[in-house]
Parts: structure tokens; C-alpha cells; sequence
């Protein structure tokens, strides 16, 4: 019980990359809810900065370095009830690829008018308006 705890108030952290007009979204193997395409994410650890646990998960999922750029805000997230923070990062090393297919069955680079055919309810409301300035560049 305590570990399921410490997850909750420690969180999700998901990475927004944006990179050559696309946000990075990933395919999970294992839908929770609505949720099969989303950014890059995982738990953060004990210790461990929002930001710098996105882009630990963006490695560790995408195979892709990237650095954080800032925070985007945090929520309780309506499907999954989990904390979820979401960390705007940009793209400073490798190539986009399934690292971890264990836990992912795809990924996509996917340009902003494209976003509702991956996830067709509305995003969170910083995190779009994010996408609105940076991929309407």
C-alpha cells in the first residue's frame, strides 16, 4: 500500500517534444482507458524532478535525448485518476525509435492538425495551447 501511495504523490511525468513540425507520441501495448496514443511518460522516482523524469521516459521509451525546457503544469488526469505533470522538451540528440518494446507498440511524430485523429478528446489545456504556438511556427 505504501508504494501504491508514494506513486500517487509522486506522479506521472509526460514529455511534449516537439521537433520538426510533430509532437511525439507514443503507443502504449496496454491502453489505460481512452488512452492508447500519449506523450512520453512515466513514474517519477524517489528523489527525482518532474522534469528530469520526463526526460529520463523520453530516453528510456523513445531512444531520443532531449532536454527540458519547461514546466507545462500538472493535473489529476480525468481518465487515469494520476498526477500527471507535463514538462515541455526539445530534441538535442538521436533519432526517435522503440526503445522499450516491452511497454510500447508504436510511435509517431504527429503534426498539430493531426493530434484529435490520436487523441480525440481535448488535451490539457496548457499543454495545447503549448502545441498552438510551437508547431503553428
Amino acid at each position: 500500500m505504501k508504494q501504491q501511495h508514494a506513486e500517487v504523490r509522486l506522479g506521472i511525468a509526460a514529455a511534449v517534444v516537439v521537433h520538426e513540425g510533430g509532437v511525439l507520441m507514443v503507443r502504449r501495448r496496454v491502453s489505460e482507458g481512452r488512452l492508447f496514443w500519449q506523450f512520453p511518460a512515466g513514474g517519477v522516482e524517489p528523489g527525482e524532478a518532474r522534469e528530469e523524469a520526463a526526460v529520463r521516459e523520453t530516453g528510456e521509451e523513445a531512444g531520443l535525448a532531449v532536454e527540458a525546457v519547461r514546466l507545462l503544469g500538472e493535473r489529476v488526469h480525468p481518465d487515469t485518476g494520476r498526477l500527471v505533470s507535463y514538462t515541455a522538451c526539445e530534441v538535442t540528440g538521436g533519432h526517435a525509435h522503440l526503445a522499450d518494446t516491452d511497454e510500447l507498440a508504436e510511435l509517431a511524430w504527429v503534426a498539430h492538425g493531426a493530434i484529435s485523429q490520436y487523441i480525440p478528446y481535448p488535451l490539457f489545456e496548457p499543454v495545447q495551447a503549448h502545441l498552438d504556438v510551437v508547431l503553428e511556427r
